[in-house]
C-alpha cells in the first residue's frame, strides 16, 4: 500500500563523489512568551510551608532569567545564531522541567492554590502585550508552550549547516538530523499534553481570554509541523541510507504529507470561517 507512486531504484548502485546534504532548514516559531516576575510569598506564605514557598520562587526566578536571557538571543542578527540553541536552551528546558513538577502541586483540587497568584507572561516581540491570569493552569499551559518553543530552537541550531574540514563545504551532519527527530518528537509530547491535558482544565471564559500563541489550533498547528519535520527529518535520513527499504520510505512520505496536510487546513479555517 502506500499514497502515490513509486519508483523503484537498485539498492546496489551507489552514488560517489560529494556527499549530498540538506540545504538549510528553518523551524517555524513564534516569538517566545516569557514570564514576568511574580511574588510567590504574598500570595502563599499563609497556605503553604516557608521551605515550599522558597523553593517554587527560586525555580520560577531561574526560569524567568534564562528565559529572558533566551528570547534576548533569539531578537540579535542570524549570524549569532550558532550560539542560539545551545547550552542556554538545554538549561533553559532543564530548569523549565524542574519548575514543573512543583507547579502541578498548585492545581491540586485538595490544595485550593489554583487561583491564589496572578501569573504574568509576555510575548519577547511585544513587551506590552503581557497576559494576566489567576489560574495555576494557565501558568501550566505557558511553560508547556515554552518547552515545545525551547526545543524547536534546538531543533533550528542542530540543522545550521556547518563545516567540517572536510572540502565539501558546510553542511548538516547526519547526527545532527537524527538529534532533529528525537527534538522533534519531544516538543510534538509538550504540545500534545498542553492541547489535551491543560486546557481542558481552563474554564471557557478564561480560554476565551488566553493569547493567540495559546490557543488551539495556533498549539495543534505547531504540534502537527514539529511532527510533520520529525518525519521529513527521518524520510531523508532513509532516502541517504541503502539500506532502507522501498516500504519504509513510502510509509514516511506519506505520514509527512499527512501531517502537513492537516497544518494546512487548521491554517485555512480562519479564511473559510471569514466568507
Amino acid at each position: 500500500m502506500g499514497c502515490g507512486a513509486s519508483k523503484w531504484k537498485d539498492p546496489g548502485v551507489v552514488r560517489r563523489g560529494r556527499p549530498r546534504s540538506v540545504g538549510e532548514v528553518v523551524v517555524f516559531l513564534p516569538g517566545l512568551r516569557v514570564p514576568r516576575t511574580v511574588d510567590f510569598s504574598q500570595s502563599l506564605a499563609d497556605h503553604l510551608d516557608k521551605s515550599t514557598v522558597e523553593r517554587l520562587s527560586a525555580l520560577r526566578a531561574t526560569v524567568v532569567a534564562m528565559a529572558m536571557q533566551e528570547s534576548t538571543m533569539a531578537l540579535k542578527p542570524r549570524r549569532r545564531t550558532t550560539r542560539h540553541g545551545g547550552s542556554g536552551t538545554a538549561n533553559l528546558l532543564r530548569a523549565l522541567e524542574e519548575y514543573l513538577p512543583v507547579l502541578l502541586g498548585l492545581v491540586k483540587e485538595s490544595s485550593g492554590l489554583r487561583n491564589k497568584v496572578q501569573f504574568v507572561w509576555a510575548n519577547q516581540e511585544d513587551d506590552a502585550e503581557e497576559t494576566s491570569m489567576a489560574d495555576a493552569w494557565y501558568e501550566v499551559l505557558s511553560v508547556l508552550h515554552l518547552m515545545a518553543m525551547v526545543c524547536f530552537l534546538q531543533a533550528n541550531s542542530l540543522l545550521l549547516p556547518r563545516s567540517y574540514g572536510d572540502g565539501h563545504g558546510p553542511r548538516v551532519s547526519e547526527e545532527s538530523r537524527r538529534a532533529t527527530v528525537d527534538v522533534f518528537l519531544k516538543a510534538g509530547g509538550y504540545l500534545d499534553c498542553a492541547i489535551n491535558q491543560v486546557l481542558p482544565q481552563i474554564p471557557p471564559e478564561k480560554r476565551r481570554a488566553l493569547p493567540v500563541d495559546l490557543v488551539e489550533g495556533n498549539l495543534k498547528a505547531l504540534s502537527l509541523q514539529g511532527l510533520g519535520q520529525g518525519v521529513d527529518m527521518q524520510l531523508g535520513l532513509a532516502i541517504d541510507n541503502p539500506k532502507a527499504t522501498l516500504a519504509v520510505k513510502r510509509r514516511l512520505a506519506c505520514e509527512m504529507v499527512k501531517y502537513w496536510q492537516q497544518v494546512f487546513l487548521l491554517s485555512l479555517r480562519p479564511i473559510l470561517k471569514g466568507l
